[in-house]
């Protein structure tokens, strides 16, 4: 059976999506659905159970060997505080599911973050000259990703990290205030309102990837399992938050773009800029394939949002 956790989230029920169109349906999701919309995101998804994280976590040597795990699921609230909470669930969580996988020699494709990066004062890079978290969130994601790289080349299964960029479309509703700018410029345009962004924003620049591209990278580590190691995923490209907001509403009539000052509290803990460096997943990866441009990227997602409110259905 395939493990994905965080399987009703944002990028875990992508995968669930993309291994239901290769014809895959024995999947465990694990997840947690305190938040009982998330269900939305597995209506139209084919797997075989459910199961809530904590109940995995607690008995997880009751569960038969895994196919391969895609550890997706993790807290991922970057204004998170509370640090013994984000090392529990992204870091001790993490360390005991790598373990089941390489008792059973199950390949282990886990998500880590480009916000190991912080500012990307010193590029963006896989490798510790370029790693300085800006916040938590980002700490815990670096803490596994130097905890795993002195066993990468011993352990007795694959293992791949991905650090993904911007990542936005479907099934991203639940995030909130976490949700990708274009999710939220959407409701804003449906709503008749200008679209807001920061001032400055013509020089807040960002790789923003596809989800659909993020699948794609993890499933070709699926098909290249000798493949291992820690990998950036973004589409390899800078675009501003303005070209963002203008190519989102250049697909609403009538829209309008509105300047918010920048927020206090986001002062020095923001990245201004990132632009994923793909050498490594290009050559040690062998992804070949191409990422999606920000136009078509945005064009494929608005569809989405305006056909039936950003949710897959098929």
């Amino acid at each position: 059976m395939y493990i994905v956790t965080g399987g009703a989230g944002f990028i875990g029920s992508n995968l669930v999506r993309g291994l239901n169109r290769r014809g895959i349906d024995d999947i465990l999701v694990v997840d947690d659905l305190e938040r009982g919309d998330k269900h939305l995101n597995l209506n139209g998804l084919r797997f075989a159970d459910y199961v809530d994280y904590r109940d995995f976590e607690r008995d997880l040597e009751r569960f038969a060997a895994p196919k391969a795990v895609l550890h997706q699921g993790a807290c991922s609230d970057t204004t998170e505080r509370n640090g013994r909470y984000m090392l529990s669930v992204n870091f001790e969580y993490t360390k005991k599911l790598f373990a089941w996988s390489e008792r059973h020699g199950a390949p282990f494709l886990y998500a880590s973050s480009a916000a190991t990066y912080g500012d990307g004062a010193n590029g963006f890079r896989e490798e510790p000259a370029c790693e300085w978290p800006l916040n938590v969130y980002g700490f815990s994601k670096l803490l596994f990703d130097r905890w795993m790289r002195p066993r990468l080349a011993a352990a007795k299964c694959q293992v791949v990290g991905l650090r993904y960029f911007n990542v936005y479309g479907p099934q991203e509703h639940h995030k909130d205030r976490m949700a990708s700018v274009i999710f939220k410029l959407h409701g804003q345009a449906t709503r008749g309102e200008p679209l807001k962004i920061f001032e400055g924003s013509d020089k807040f620049v960002r790789d923003f990837v596809h989800v659909d591209d993020c699948v794609a990278v993890n499933l070709h580590f699926l098909d290249n399992p000798a493949r291992r190691g820690i990998f950036n995923c973004g589409s390899g490209a800078a675009e501003s938050f303005e070209k963002l907001a203008r190519t989102t509403a250049s697909h609403y009539a009538g829209a309008k773009i509105e300047y918010l000052p920048f927020p206090a509290d986001l002062v020095g803990k923001y990245q201004a800029f990132t632009q994923a460096d793909l050498t490594q997943l290009r050559r040690q990866g062998g992804y070949e394939r191409p990422f999606a441009t920000l136009e078509q990227g945005i064009a494929s997602y608005v569809r989405i949002l305006k056909s039936s409110g950003g949710y897959y259905r098929d």
